[in-house]
C-alpha cells in the first residue's frame, strides 16, 4: 500500500542548481516507495508503480536505483498517454517502462557520471552521458540526485524513458534484417513497433538463409503478401511471455491462428521444429526469443512454402 506520511522535519537536495526537492529528513529509515511519497513529487509515478504491480519489488530489501519521472515529467508526455499505459491491458507495456528506470544496486551520482551505459531490470541498458549541464540518462536530465532511502537510492529525471518497441530492439541486435524486410514487406511493421504487447519467435538471418534457395525471395514477391503474413503472424504470440512462462506450455495461439507447439527437452525449448537459442530479449511492447528455423504454418496456402523448405513443424 503506497502510504501518504506527515513529515515533521525536511531536508532540501539539489543538483545542478536546476530542481529543488523536499524530501524527508529521515528518509534513509524509509523505503523508495515511501520516501517518494513522502516528497510529493512523484505522484503519478506511484500511481503507475501500483496499476503495474510493481509497488513490493519496489519496496524489497533491493539494493536498487530508481531514475524517478517527476510528476512534471509524466506531464511532458503527449496527451493521453498515461492514461492509456494505465489501463489494465497495457499492464505489460506499463511494467516495461517502468522497469527500464530501475538498476540493481546502489548507484551513486559520482558512480554513475563515469558510466557509458547502465544495465536496467528491463534487460535494456540505459546511456549515461555527462554533459556541461549535467548528467544524462538518455535524453533524460538528472536534476535532484542521491537521495538515499533503506533499500536504495533515488535520482530524480525530467524525462520519463521510454524503452525500445521489439522492431527497434531487433534492428539494434543485427541478426535479423531478412525478418526486418519481410516485416516491411508484409506491412507489419507498424504493428509489431506499436502494438501488442508480443511474444516473438524470432528467426535469425541465418534461419532464413537455410531456406532453400528461393523460398525467401517467392515470399517477398507482392503477389504473395498473404502467405507471407502468415507465416511471419505464426512467429507472433499475443502477450509478453518470458521462458520460464513458455518452457511450461503445450502449444500457444498465435496471431496466425495456428497454435506453435512447444517442448521443454533437455536441449532446450524447441518451437514448432525451430529451436529457441536465446530468450528473453525485453521491449517496451514485448518479449523476444530467437530461434534457429523458420517455421511455416500448417494451412493451404502456405503448402509450397512449407514443402520447398522440407519443414514438418506443425506437429506435436
Amino acid at each position: 500500500m503506497i502510504r501518504n506520511l506527515v513529515l515533521v522535519a525536511f531536508a532540501t537536495l539539489t543538483f545542478s542548481g536546476a530542481y529543488t526537492l523536499l524530501a524527508p529528513a529521515n528518509a534513509k529509515s524509509m523505503d523508495i516507495v515511501d520516501t517518494a511519497a513522502a516528497a510529493g513529487d512523484f505522484n503519478t509515478l506511484l500511481a503507475a508503480a501500483d496499476a503495474a504491480g510493481l509497488v513490493d519489488a519496489l519496496k524489497s530489501d533491493g539494493p536498487l536505483t530508481v531514475f524517478a519521472p517527476s510528476d512534471d515529467a509524466f506531464a511532458k508526455l503527449p496527451e493521453g498517454t498515461v492514461a492509456e499505459l494505465l489501463k489494465p491491458e497495457n499492464k505489460s507495456k506499463l511494467q516495461a517502462v517502468l522497469k527500464y528506470h530501475v538498476v540493481s544496486g546502489s548507484v551513486m551520482s559520482s558512480a554513475a557520471a563515469k558510466l557509458d551505459s547502465a544495465p536496467t531490470i528491463l534487460g535494456q541498458s540505459i546511456d549515461v552521458t555527462s554533459r556541461k549541464d549535467g548528467l544524462y540518462l538518455d535524453d533524460a536530465k538528472v536534476i535532484a540526485a542521491d537521495i538515499s532511502a533503506s533499500n536504495g537510492v533515488i535520482h530524480v529525471i525530467d524525462s520519463v524513458m521510454i524503452p525500445a518497441d521489439i522492431i527497434s530492439v531487433a534492428a539494434g541486435a543485427g541478426s535479423f534484417n531478412t525478418l526486418a524486410a519481410a516485416l516491411e514487406a508484409a506491412g507489419l511493421t507498424d504493428t509489431l513497433a506499436s502494438g501488442g504487447p508480443f511474444t516473438v519467435f524470432a528467426p535469425t538471418d541465418e534461419a532464413f538463409a537455410n531456406l532453400p534457395a528461393g523460398v525467401v525471395e517467392d515470399l517477398l514477391k507482392p503477389e504473395n503478401i498473404d502467405q507471407l503474413r502468415s507465416v511471419l503472424t505464426y512467429h507472433v504470440v499475443p502477450g509478453a511471455f518470458n521462458a520460464d512462462k513458455v518452457i511450461n506450455w503445450s502449444e500457444a495461439p498465435t496471431v496466425n491462428g495456428t497454435p506453435i507447439w512447444i517442448n521443454a527437452s533437455s536441449s532446450g525449448v524447441t518451437d514448432s521444429g525451430a529451436n529457441v537459442i536465446a530468450t528473453d530479449i525485453q521491449a517496451f511492447n514485448g518479449v523476444i526469443h530467437v530461434i534457429d528455423t523458420v517455421m511455416i504454418p500448417d494451412t493451404g496456402d502456405n503448402q509450397s512454402a512449407k514443402s520447398s523448405a522440407g519443414c514438418s513443424c506443425s506437429g506435436h
